[in-house]
């Protein structure tokens, strides 16, 4: 195409073979392989001055969309893998939209200023399928959710607490025990929801079980139901979640924390941009341990 475009617009064939670093039988033979392909001549020859015949004339015309069309498309993908104006694709957990993820993209943007955000949220069955399709490049999500051909880079770890009506007994406690809650309506999450694995994870380690009386598609209707006095439930103490009518107790037992942190496939291709937002969660972290060190 851009052989035929070259000589329509020089219409010599001579010239238009040193515009294109080419041998002038090598280019008569490329235009005519074109033709016959076509089935119909695309010009008027005279010797090397050639000229474009009416079919030409409108073949020329698709042929310059097409190629514009093209060259649209490599500057687009050219941007996209820029990590200065690329896209960076990211699936987050719906809690997570309230806090985390808007300031980590506003601080991002503060550095990089052209970057484009493609973001998707939803629950984690949700997420784990637009991931594993390759819509998006990076996922945040709960640590629980990784596996084998992931990679994993912690963002924050959460503390969790003992969530429980205002009014109910144990509110006052400075700390409690998970036993305690035996025989209290417990509210639940359903498999879909993030946080549900590593509460099951932490609740293997103690051998201790808790039967949920309600389970909910989320951590704002886990809150809900409590603030409503339908039960007692364990929850990060996150934006979103910091309902009226709620109290908010540690957990006597150690390791209860929600580790939520960047996840990405290591056998797929990764763009330029995505790689950038990689490392500037890898030096977040590393500015935290150093504002935190005595």
């Amino acid at each position: 195409m851009e052989y035929f475009i070259t000589v329509a617009k020089l219409q010599h064939m001579t010239r238009a073979a040193k515009a294109l670093n080419l041998t002038q039988p090598a280019l008569s033979h490329a235009i005519s392989k074109l033709e016959d392909e076509l089935g119909l001549p695309l010009f008027d020859r005279g010797g090397r001055n050639i000229r474009l015949n009416r079919y030409g004339v409108q073949f020329a015309k698709r042929v310059e969309e097409a190629l514009r069309s093209i060259e649209g498309g490599m500057q687009e993908i050219r941007e996209w893998s820029d990590p200065d104006t690329g896209l960076i694709s990211i699936s987050y957990l719906n809690i997570l939209g309230v806090d985390l993820v808007p300031n980590l993209v506003q601080k991002y943007m503060q550095e990089h200023p052209k970057v484009r955000f493609e973001l998707f949220q939803g629950n984690l069955g949700d997420l784990d399928e637009h991931f594993e399709l390759g819509s998006s490049d990076l996922i945040i999500t709960s640590r629980e959710s990784t596996v084998m051909k992931h990679e994993w880079l912690i963002i924050q770890k959460v503390p969790l607490y003992i969530v429980v009506p205002a009014r109910h007994p144990f509110a006052r406690q400075s700390s409690l025990s998970l036993t305690k809650l035996s025989g209290e309506p417990f509210v639940g999450l359903k498999k879909n929801c993030g946080l549900k694995a590593t509460i099951t994870a932490r609740l293997e380690n103690t051998g201790f079980q808790l039967a949920s009386t309600y389970d909910a598609e989320d951590l704002v209707t886990v809150a809900g139901f409590i603030k409503a006095g339908l039960g007692v439930s364990v929850l990060p103490q996150t934006p979103g979640l910091m309902l009226e009518g709620l109290a908010w107790i540690p957990i006597a037992e150690e390791g209860w924390v929600w580790e939520i942190g960047l996840k990405w496939r290591k056998d797929r291709y990764l763009p330029a941009a995505a790689k950038a937002f990689i490392h500037f969660i890898e030096q977040l972290q590393v500015s935290s341990a150093t504002t935190t060190q005595p």
